[in-house]
């Protein structure tokens, strides 16, 4: 992968190194790690606090792999800390929480079942 682009950072997110280094060691792309942030199949809480961790499967049937990207908030950027490749299909964690406010107005417009 001699022709390996960093990311750069912009409006809406940092990279950081360890990212960069774990794009290269994993084969990823920061296309594809933007992609999993932008449409997760699931969203869970990070193994650090105030991280989210988000998932993607791919792979074949017969050899499925899932691609993990860590994440923090800071205002209004997201700062990519880490992305990797599962091998396999990783268990279920509990749902990340939603606020209140949010949960309520879902709910209240009917766009949560009961």
């Amino acid at each position: 992968m001699g022709d390996f682009k960093p990311p750069r950072d912009n409006a809406n997110f940092r990279w950081t190194h360890h990212v960069v280094r774990k794009l290269r060691f994993y084969a990823l792309t920061p296309s594809r790690v933007l992609r999993v942030i932008r449409a997760p199949e699931r969203v869970e809480d990070g193994v650090a606090e105030g991280t989210l961790a988000a998932m993607q499967t791919a792979g074949t049937k017969a050899k499925p792999w899932e691609v993990w990207v860590m994440w923090r908030e800071e205002g209004k950027r997201r700062v990519v800390i880490t992305a990797w490749r599962y091998p396999g299909v990783s268990p279920v964690r509990e749902r990340v929480p939603l606020p209140a406010g949010v949960l309520a107005e879902l709910e209240s417009e009917g766009l949560l079942d009961a």
